[in-house]
């Protein structure tokens, strides 16, 4: 084909097929993903304004009540509306967990680039250190930081926080050694450009699809951590709950299919394989893309 030729090709508008994938980015379980994760954000910010009843209230004389048109969820140990219990819950479950997973997500990326930029035995030394940490499992290290300081809130956003931070570093790390390499990030320095122009301005855009990927698989290692306490009475504390938390509390009618136990793990399973198609999904096609 001539230079004439293949401008006139260039230049031609894309074929309908190629058209319709770049005004639909996302795959068929990508958009389930994306709906499901919507939905629950959403229910995290809206749910205890919309529950048709408090989620302390005792409205049914039966425990572990069916599901009905008065309870579409049924009720708990209690008599209390389940619905209403797991959309209080909602706010708590995804808060905590988003929370947790920014802040190590941020703290481990940052601390990544200040490594790979540094290099030697600072880089060394950190990532010894927190090569170290990532040792201790996850659930014993939540274990410990709740025995030795109570539980709140605040600890256990720090502990989710420091049990995850430490992946993300590797990550990051690795991630931001490979894009320091790269002809654009040479060019940079040669022209004589601070190390936080390089970071923020050449490094941190070209790592930041894999960041963000990373930040929703923790963000389900976190949900799942925070929901694991909860159960063993470690998590939320009465009279506040998570899903976790209404896991554990209704338990007891396991035996007998009750709606009450049901249902929180159902939310739980629902919001991480949600997140799982949407970050997996979004992967795939990118490095189809590539």
């Amino acid at each position: 084909m001539s230079d004439s030729n293949a401008v006139v090709a260039d230049n031609l508008p894309p074929a309908p097929a190629v058209a319709k994938a770049r005004r639909f980015p996302l795959s068929v379980l990508s958009l389930i993903g994306l709906c499901i994760v919507t939905f629950w954000l959403l229910m995290a910010v809206i749910g205890p304004t919309i529950s048709p009843y408090d989620a302390g209230q005792i409205v049914d004389a039966d425990v572990f009540g069916g599901i009905s048109r008065k309870l579409w969820l049924g009720s708990d140990y209690l008599g209390r509306d389940m619905l209403s219990r797991i959309l209080f819950g909602t706010r708590y479950t995804i808060g905590l967990a988003l929370a947790a997973t920014l802040l190590a997500c941020s703290v481990g990326t940052a601390l990544a680039l200040c490594a790979a930029l540094a290099g030697g035995w600072i880089d060394a030394v950190m990532s010894r250190t927190l090569d170290a940490l990532i040792s201790i499992p996850s659930k014993m290290f939540a274990l410990m930081m709740v025995a030795s300081f109570g539980s709140s809130a605040e600890l256990l956003i720090l502990t989710a926080a420091i049990t995850y931070m430490p992946g993300s570093y590797r990550i990051s790390r690795a991630l931001a050694v490979n894009v320091q390499t790269m002809e654009y990030v040479q060019a940079a320095r040669a022209r004589g450009e601070g190390a936080l122009y390089i970071t923020c301005v050449e490094m941190l855009p070209n790592m930041i699809r894999p960041v963000l990927a990373d930040v929703g698989l923790r963000f389900v290692f976190v949900v799942l951590l925070l929901s694991g306490l909860s159960f063993l009475s470690l998590g939320v504390q009465p009279p506040d709950a998570d899903w976790g938390s209404l896991v554990r509390e209704n338990i007891a009618g396991l035996g007998e299919g009750a709606p009450a136990v049901i249902m929180p793990a159902l939310a739980i399973a629902t919001l991480t394989i949600g997140v799982n198609l949407l970050i997996d999904n979004l992967r795939g096609k990118r490095a189809r893309k590539d």
